[in-house]
């Protein structure tokens, strides 16, 4: 069937737009993205239940950046915006279609890339904060500078160029250090993922400048080249990222995506979502004697639990649990070791 979004949708008042081999490829885009999508979210089933946190973050950006792409290829989502400079035969002052849809994705996904990147490298919650504060400066000063007809729209380009760079410093500064304290092997999968998404991120500016800034590119050149970019660092980046990650054992980063008592008194082997509420486990399966000695010892224990169990190489050290007991009293207990009358809660 013929692509008729150009027809349906018109650009009209746009004098600079897509037309119809730019929305073609919009919709190569928008399939790429979708069966990612779909790949990631069977993928996510995979993963033991309460560590799926980087694969649900993957179907979070790859779902917008579908619905985003399917926008765009149908001709929707844009402003048309008088251009600052003459370009591609049209004169200064011309009506370009500005795609406030993809600023839109790029708020959402964005910083749900940089989740996906330092949750894996121990950075505290704080400088999380701020660096995605920054992010958001970051893209809401790429849309108002878009949108801006005058010269003034470069004081935004500037201003999304430092919160870029202050990213930057983030990433291989405060989190490639933090990686590296959980161990040598994170600190190089962080390393690298952290690189490519930078370098990608690097281009971004260029494809702006060219584009919502300049107009030196027309239209269908921009789709182009955002759309390489944005496949480029959300599909492929997040199958290369969550590869490595398979290499690791993600227990180490003590996330947990699951119910507050299976993170907290030990009781991950429970499936706390068909237990009812306060229930109290009167004698809990106890490890293998294997296990329970490793964690005496402070030792790794040798089975395997958690996310990516089949892949991981190494198990994380045991940590002390605060449990409580019948009587009210708080017990410092080894994660794994479980008292007997332990209260396990569930939050509804």
């Amino acid at each position: 069937m013929a692509n008729d979004a150009i027809n349906v949708n018109s650009p009209y008042p746009a004098a600079q737009h897509i037309t119809t081999h730019g929305s073609d490829w919009l919709w190569a885009a928008f399939a790429i993205m979708l069966f990612s999508d779909l790949i990631v979210i069977g993928w996510h089933f995979m993963i033991p239940r309460g560590q799926r946190i980087f694969h649900q973050i993957g179907a979070i950006i790859l779902t917008t950046a579908t619905i985003a792409y399917f926008c765009m290829a149908s001709d929707l989502g844009f402003a048309s915006i008088e251009t600052e400079f003459s370009y591609n035969g049209f004169a200064a002052g011309s009506l370009r279609q500005i795609w406030y849809v993809r600023y839109i994705d790029w708020v959402v996904t964005t910083p749900a890339l940089l989740l996906e990147l330092v949750l894996a490298s121990g950075l505290p919650l704080s400088d999380i904060i701020t660096l995605i504060f920054f992010d958001l400066v970051m893209i809401i000063t790429g849309l108002v500078g878009a949108l801006v007809e005058s010269s003034y729209k470069w004081a935004f380009f500037v201003f999304g160029n430092m919160a870029l760079f202050y990213i930057w410093w983030a990433l291989f500064g405060p989190a490639r250090s933090t990686s590296g304290v959980i161990g040598a092997a994170y600190k190089k999968s962080f390393t690298a993922s952290a690189g490519i998404l930078s370098f990608l991120w690097l281009l971004y500016p260029v494809a702006w400048g060219l584009s919502d800034g300049g107009s030196v590119i027309s239209p269908d050149s921009e789709m182009i080249f955002y759309g390489i970019l944005d496949v480029l660092a959300k599909p492929v980046f997040l199958f290369i990222h969550l590869f490595m990650l398979s290499k690791l054992d993600l227990t180490a980063l003590q996330l947990s995506s699951g119910k507050f008592s299976a993170s907290a008194v030990g009781a991950a082997p429970y499936d706390s979502e068909k237990a009812p509420r306060h229930h109290v486990v009167e004698n809990p399966p106890r490890q293998s004697a294997a296990a329970t000695a490793a964690a005496n010892a402070g030792l790794p224990s040798k089975e395997k639990k958690g996310m990516f169990s089949r892949k991981g190489k190494y198990d994380a050290t045991p940590v002390a649990a605060d449990t409580y007991s019948r009587d009210g009293g708080a017990h410092n207990v080894p994660v794994g070791r479980p008292s007997e009358g332990t209260i396990v809660s569930e939050r509804a």
